[in-house]
Order: C-alpha cells, then sequence, then structure tokens
C-alpha cells in the first residue's frame, strides 16, 4: 500500500514498508540526501526534518505516521537558500564539517517558526537534542538569533549590516579586533 504525504510542498507517494525510517525513504527511495545518517536512536539531530511544524528525528519515525502530513527537508526550506536561517548560517560562517548542519538548520527554523525572538535558554534548549561534533554552539545560537533579527525586520527596513570577516583566518562571527571589545563591554580584561 502507497504511502501518501507532502514533501517539501509537493504531494508524495512511496510503496515502501510502512516500518521503513522517513530518513531512509527520504535518502534511499526519494534521493534527497541533504538528510543525514548519524547515530540511527534519534540522539545527534543530524537526521532533523520538520513534519507538520515540528522538528523531528527521522532515523526513528516510521515512514507510516507521515502519511497526510507535511515533511520539509534542508532541500525544501528554500529553493535559493533565502530562509534567514540558511542566510544567517552562511553569514556567520556557522559550520566547520559541516556534516550536523542540515540538522542543526532545520531544529532552528522550527523553534524561530514557533518563537521568532527565543532567548540564550531557549535556543539551548531547542538545539539540545543537535550535537556538533566540531564545537560551533556559539555560532550556532549566533546564527539563531541573526535570522530572527532577520525574519523580524519589516519589509522596506534595513535589515543590521552584515559582519565579514576582515583578514584571513578570522571568521564573520568574530573578527580579530572583536575579543577585546567583547570582553570589555562584558566587564572583562583583554
Amino acid at each position: 500500500m502507497a504511502i501518501q504525504f507532502t514533501l517539501n510542498g509537493k504531494a508524495q507517494s512511496v510503496d515502501v514498508d510502512p516500518q521503513m525510517p522517513l530518513l531512509w525513504v527520504l535518502r534511499d527511495t526519494l534521493n534527497l540526501t541533504g538528510t543525514k545518517f548519524g547515530c540511527g536512536m534519534a540522539l545527534c539531530g543530524a537526521c532533523t526534518v520538520d513534519i507538520d511544524g515540528e522538528a523531528t528525528r527521522s532515523c526513528i519515525t516510521p515512514v507510516s505516521e507521515v502519511a497526510g502530513k507535511k515533511v520539509t527537508t534542508i532541500e525544501g526550506l528554500s529553493a535559493d537558500v533565502s530562509h534567514p536561517v540558511q542566510k544567517a548560517w552562511i553569514e556567520l560562517d556557522v559550520p566547520q564539517c559541516g556534516y550536523c548542519q542540515s540538522g542543526q538548520i532545520m531544529s532552528a527554523a522550527a523553534l524561530l517558526a514557533k518563537n521568532p525572538r527565543p532567548t540564550d535558554a531557549e535556543v539551548d534548549d531547542a538545539m539540545s537534542g543537535n550535537i556538533c561534533r566540531c564545537g560551533t554552539y556559539q555560532r550556532i545560537r549566533e546564527a539563531i538569533h541573526r535570522a530572527a533579527q532577520m525574519h523580524a525586520a519589516p519589509p522596506g527596513q534595513k535589515e543590521l549590516p552584515e559582519k565579514k570577516a576582515k583578514k584571513p583566518g578570522e571568521t564573520a562571527a568574530m573578527t580579530l579586533d572583536e575579543p577585546a571589545a567583547v570582553g570589555a563591554a562584558a566587564g572583562g580584561a583583554e
């Protein structure tokens, strides 16, 4: 029996074992490889997709559970990388190895869809199920706040200026000139 659902805005029908994990349907049956296999036990978040507005681990979700639902993968977040989370990720040079990033981005997008102005604690809580083996957690948090700013800017209002790396070895997230200023602003010594 075919399982029907909406995938990235288009009607989809797959004739597979109903217990097959959604991850493998996406990757092996539908050839959408942006969603990654990490642990297979819903512990790392690399396989995160959006199902009816909820960040969901596709590695443990039987495809039968998405019948009649809307599924969005990293490929469906935006066709031209124009989603505020994707733009912020690029602007702030979030990824290092990049393996976990599609899951991170999908979790961040789901968070901002529900809570357009999250606090650091809310970001940390929402992202706690996503592991980054490179440890880019501060840049991830900064990018989520940046995406919230981009999304909140009313039409016609200019967004905050885009940060750019100024010297080789810097990232847009923090230039070599900023650590002392950040420390001073926080009341710390250089």
